[in-house]
């Protein structure tokens, strides 16, 4: 018997943002943190592209980020990188034209 893996509706929204930054593989570098209980906690995705800062956080359809996550988004902003909420295929349209926007530079 084998186990089938469904992703969350979370995960689907996660491998669709893994899929866009796959485009850039040679020019991107990304880091998503596994929760483990110890230490700072973070949002979901790290990343580095062109020299710009982005955070990502990935949402359910119609999700939010908790409390904690608009911190750690906010602090990203203040840092002057960039941030995005990712919880359905409009968000990861307005991800996909900014990665564009900033490879043509």
């Amino acid at each position: 018997m084998s186990l089938i893996y469904m992703p969350t509706p979370e995960g689907r929204i996660k491998n669709k943002i893994k899929d866009l930054l796959a485009i850039y593989r040679e020019r991107i570098y990304y880091y998503m943190p596994v929760p483990s209980g110890y230490g700072a906690t973070t949002i979901d995705f790290l990343i580095c592209f062109n020299g710009l800062f982005i955070g990502i956080e990935a949402k359910k359809p119609k999700g939010t980020p908790t409390a904690r996550q608009d911190g750690i988004l906010e602090d990203i902003r203040a840092a002057r990188g960039v941030t995005f909420v990712v919880n359905d295929d409009e968000s990861l349209n307005v991800l996909a034209l900014f990665l564009e926007s900033m490879d043509n530079r």
